[in-house]
């Protein structure tokens, strides 16, 4: 199995490209992120992912995690890792720097945390959780528990978690049945079950702090009734230090197709006499506070599917440039080739490499979107970058990972037989990245978020002032000679045509009849990212021919990016037509059946 390199030439140039990183570096609380300065951090990050976390990898799929009474061991070698990684100051590169963060902007954090999925998908969920963790207490928390728990939490001496569902709700958090009692003292005791809860226990740190969705005594039914609690593993002393042991525990944790070394626990809270939680934030407010953690984690998540799509990239790209089988077609000697020489796989690895490249393409752009809603002087401006991020989070979420599916299956089928075997390590990226579309919402959940709240609610306001912007392209796109912007001009064209006959169904539809609009919810949203993902391929190649004109840069680079966009237009974003076909006329033949039928 090959270890990760991280793609730093395709990731400069992204940030500087596309998501305009030097603007970005002029913004109020952003300044300390130079071109100068992110690239010793992806210099230095790319380092530790590559020596560090990624070895890691396969010894960690094959040994797993392990349970003992309710003491989670980790995989070999993973707790060293996570001292060095929270040593060097990672876990704290986007957190605020009253807390001990390095404060750096979602832009380049996001280009950080790429490499560390990428290297190590399992050992990255649990930084991915901490992050969350600490974005909704500093949100929503008191001054004393933001004294009592972010310190540590940002420096990742302690680590974070979100326990939301239970055995009987799953997605249906208004079936939540955890309930928190109030104590004389101003706490709470806290007591039910929760399921699938990402590092709810391991042996990396000496505490864990859970937030927990619960309900009070006096709790209106419904998410309406859902409270947050701040419930450590250790209590914490007023002098800092770790006290008694919580009433909380793991009592077994899941057997998974992928993320082995990635513990997802079933955690009790209670069984013996109740576990000490903090109100964070109003009562029955919490469902609003755990949705700053999920947007979080679904924009990290979408990260992973770029990841872990880089990582089958690259671990297919090495074998099909080792692997000698037959002889070149056309070819008259009979010599036998590197398969990469084969039309086929050719254009395998060309699907994983330029969708890989567009799909990072939209979460970069939509993280620098992000900043500015935060950072940006001007009130009107930072309106329309968070409306354009929060339409953007589904797409990086549900079709991001959608495509990792599509790329690391791929990443089997250019090792032929042997990509079906454990031992070459292709398998593993393949079944990581199947529950990327699951967890956090699952691709349909996300689909009916961007058609309903995204699209819908303001008559599609946002995403015709997206597909403005792309539309704004022809000319530049015009203006470039020989068949590679011709055909970019021509996909991209038919693209956003596309997308905005589907979006005029969409508004139309919704109000009326949401039953039929939501059948081409998750056809709408792969249309969506598609299309995103060609406006953006067709903007790297424009600045692509800028510095070829000039003389500036790599110029092979270049010219593969140019080609890839191509690539991406004649095979990607030309399937556009058929989804808006789908989203407009797909609701009867999915609706006509009765339940007997099926």
């Amino acid at each position: 199995m090959t270890h990760y390199a991280a793609p730093l030439r395709d990731m400069q140039f992204v940030l500087l490209e596309l998501a305009g990183l030097e603007q970005l570096a002029r913004l109020p609380g952003c300044e300390d992120a130079t071109p100068d300065t992110v690239e010793a951090i992806l210099d230095e990050a790319a380092r530790f992912a590559g020596e560090v976390l990624s070895p890691l990898n396969r010894s960690g799929d094959q040994e797993g995690v392990r349970l003992d009474g309710d003491v989670v061991t980790m995989p070999a070698g993973f707790a060293h890792a996570y001292q060095q990684f929270a040593g060097n100051g990672w876990n704290g590169i986007g957190c605020e720097a009253d807390f001990g963060g390095q404060g750096m902007p979602k832009l380049v954090v996001a280009a950080v945390q790429e490499m560390w999925k990428s290297a190590n998908v399992s050992f990255s969920l649990c930084p991915l959780l901490t992050t969350g963790a600490i974005e909704a207490l500093t949100l929503c928390g008191s001054a004393e528990l933001k004294a009592a728990f972010l310190p540590k939490m940002v420096s990742g001496e302690w680590t974070g978690t979100m326990n939301l569902t239970e055995p009987q709700a799953g997605s249906d958090l208004a079936a939540v049945r955890t309930r928190a009692e109030p104590q004389a003292d101003g706490s709470f005791r806290v007591f039910g079950q929760k399921i699938f809860i990402t590092y709810g226990e391991h042996d990396m740190t000496d505490n864990i702090v859970h937030l927990v969705l619960a309900r009070t005594p006096n709790a209106p039914e419904g998410v309406k009734g859902l409270s947050l609690f701040i419930v450590p593993k250790f209590l914490v002393n007023p002098d800092g230090s770790l006290g008694a042991r919580n009433d909380v525990r793991c009592v077994s944790v899941e057997h998974k197709l992928g993320i082995h070394a990635s513990p997802t626990c079933v955690m009790a809270y209670g069984d013996g006499g109740g576990a000490v939680g903090y109100l964070c934030g109003e009562e029955n407010q919490g469902l609003g506070y755990m949705f700053i953690m999920m947007n979080a984690a679904r924009y990290a998540v979408g990260l992973e599917g770029v990841a872990l799509a880089e990582r089958a990239y690259q671990h297919a790209l090495n074998y099909a440039k080792e692997r000698v089988q037959g002889p070149e077609i056309g070819s008259r000697t009979g010599a036998k080739v590197t398969i990469i020489h084969h039309p086929d796989v050719r254009r395998m690895l060309m699907m994983m490499k330029s969708q890989t490249e567009a799909m990072r393409a939209v979460a970069y752009v939509t993280a620098a979107a992000l900043d500015a809603a935060r950072c940006h002087p001007d009130a009107g401006e930072r309106k329309r970058s968070q409306a354009f991020a929060e339409l953007m989070i589904p797409i990086v979420k549900g079709w991001s990972t959608e495509m990792a599916q599509d790329v690391s299956s791929l990443g089997v089928q250019v090792h032929g037989g042997m990509g079906f075997i454990e031992e070459t390590g292709a398998a593993q990226h393949l079944r990581d990245a199947r529950i990327t579309t699951i967890y956090e919402g699952t691709t349909g959940i996300q689909a009916n978020d961007l058609i309903g709240r995204k699209i819908a609610r303001d008559g599609g306001a946002t995403i015709r002032a997206v597909i403005g912007l792309m539309q704004g392209l022809d000319g530049q796109l015009a203006e470039q000679a020989g068949d590679d912007f011709a055909a970019i001009r021509r996909a991209l064209s038919g693209g956003a045509q596309a997308l905005s006959q589907a979006v005029d169904a969409i508004v139309a539809t919704f109000a009326s009849d949401a039953r039929s609009a939501s059948v081409g919810a998750v056809p709408m949203l792969k249309l969506f990212g598609i299309v995103a993902g060609g406006w953006q391929m067709a903007r790297a190649a424009l600045a692509a021919q800028r510095h070829l004109v000039t003389g500036e840069g790599e110029a092979t680079f270049l010219q593969a990016k140019i080609v890839t966009a191509r690539f991406y237009a004649d095979h990607v974003l030309s399937q556009a037509g058929g989804l808006a076909y789908t989203v407009v006329n797909g609701a009867p033949g999915a609706l006509a059946l009765s339940e007997e039928q099926f």
